[in-house]
């Protein structure tokens, strides 16, 4: 059978082949609603399928957007990753994932290879992006959108939580249950990253701690991201003599590492224990005790991230405070911080 073409949709709907171009690719040109019709009968009749490879050459661009996170297999960057592709999939996107494990040469490596694949845009879920990894994007002219974290190295569009506002809900709210300190889980100890989420969850923590009256002096452990090497934080903190009354976690995968700890050491959350997390993870509602913490739309954060990187505008030069997205935090109550 004869490959279908172009020329034999337009033939079948009686316009020009660059109309079927138009009605294909959603542009440049308008196209009036009975024309498109015709033309989409006629390629569900003839079974026409777009040379998308061909389509990529002419355009030098693809179908694909390039997602980097730090770690898939972290929770909530797996959900982040999920709501990218869904959005990306509304607006006829596929989605390439790279996992970056928090090291800046796997970072470039991704960087490089999505681009020189001419990615539609790359989503960049970055802890600290580097200059060599700036110095890519910036040599692409990228189109590139920050998510959930924005890193000095490059001033670019941005979509975030308000995470020093989400980690002040969480530790007020702990201060609000009587408690007489709250403790932080932060992360490890190293200069603070400009635009890092976590360094603006312990921030948001001094600030309400502050604003209490209470010293911090003391009460910021260390901890890694994830839930197994807070579970091991946690057994030592857990276990000296001055165990914390309240401890707000950065991340909820830190969380439950801390849950795990205080089960195996016998203490009662929240009756000598409140816990509370960042994040709100599927996970969250069903630990045990469920787990207070801090949410996001996560979806809406990624559609927006998606129409970013899919504007042609995108790079047009503006104010930072124009291009950043900041979507608000919301306090989730549940039992670990002691409420019913």
């Amino acid at each position: 059978m004869a490959k279908v073409t172009r020329d034999d949709v337009a033939r079948l709907a009686g316009t020009s082949t660059a109309v079927v171009s138009y009605v294909i690719n959603n542009g440049p040109r308008p196209v009036a609603p009975a024309t498109r019709e015709r033309v989409l009968a006629a390629i569900k009749e003839l079974g026409y399928r777009p040379d998308r490879v061909a389509q990529a050459m002419a355009s030098r661009r693809t179908d694909l957007i390039g997602l980097i996170v730090p770690d898939a297999r972290q929770p909530f960057f797996g959900e982040m990753a999920h709501a990218v592709e869904q959005a990306a999939s509304e607006r006829g996107k596929m989605v390439l994932v790279g996992n970056s494990d928090y090291i800046g040469e796997r970072e470039v490596h991704y960087l490089r290879a999505f681009l020189g694949m001419r990615v539609s845009g790359l989503i960049l879920v970055s802890h600290a992006l580097n200059d060599l990894a700036a110095a890519e994007i910036e040599a692409w002219d990228a189109r590139v959108v920050l998510l959930h974290e924005r890193p000095e190295a490059i001033d670019d569009v941005a979509v975030v939580t308000d995470d020093l506002g989400g980690a002040q809900l969480a530790v007020r709210h702990l201060l609000e249950h009587g408690y007489e300190y709250v403790a932080c889980m932060g992360g490890i100890a190293e200069t603070p990253a400009v635009g890092d989420p976590v360094s603006d969850h312990v921030e948001g923590w001094r600030r309400a701690m502050d604003e209490a009256g209470i010293s911090t002096e003391g009460r910021l452990f260390e901890a890694l991201y994830n839930r197994y090497d807070a579970y091991q934080a946690a057994l030592k903190i857990l276990s000296g003599p001055e165990r914390p009354p309240a401890i707000f976690c950065s991340t909820d995968d830190q969380a439950l590492g801390l849950l795990r700890a205080a089960r195996e050491l016998r203490i009662d959350v929240p009756g000598e224990l409140a816990v509370a997390g960042f994040d709100d993870i599927k996970e969250a509602a069903l630990a045990d005790p469920p787990l207070t913490t801090i949410a996001s739309d996560r979806s809406a954060m990624a559609r927006a991230a998606v129409d970013l990187v899919l504007d042609d505008g995108l790079r047009v030069a503006g104010a930072r405070r124009e291009r950043l997205k900041v979507f608000p935090s919301r306090l989730v109550t549940r039992q670990s911080c002691g409420c019913a």
